[in-house]
């Protein structure tokens, strides 16, 4: 799992932000696309491609992509 690969997966789950536009330091949080909603999309898409779970606490705890990333291979 690297990094690079985490942002193509989550950008998939987006409706209008280009992958392009995200790096590790986005804060994920102030995208367009950004909903509770979203946030279940993406614990779904983690427990489907990365066998692992994460949580709502997870995300409130994370501010970068970055941040989000390192919460996910810590599991």
């Amino acid at each position: 799992m690297d990094i690079n690969d985490f942002i193509e997966k989550f950008t998939a789950c987006l409706n209008h932000s280009p992958a392009s536009a995200l790096l590790p330091e986005t804060e994920f949080r102030k995208l367009e696309d950004w909903s509770s909603i979203f946030a279940l999309i993406v614990i779904a898409m983690v427990d489907s491609d990365y066998n692992k779970v994460l949580s709502s606490e997870d995300i409130k705890n994370s501010k970068t992509l970055s941040d989000l990333f390192n919460v996910i291979e810590s599991k």
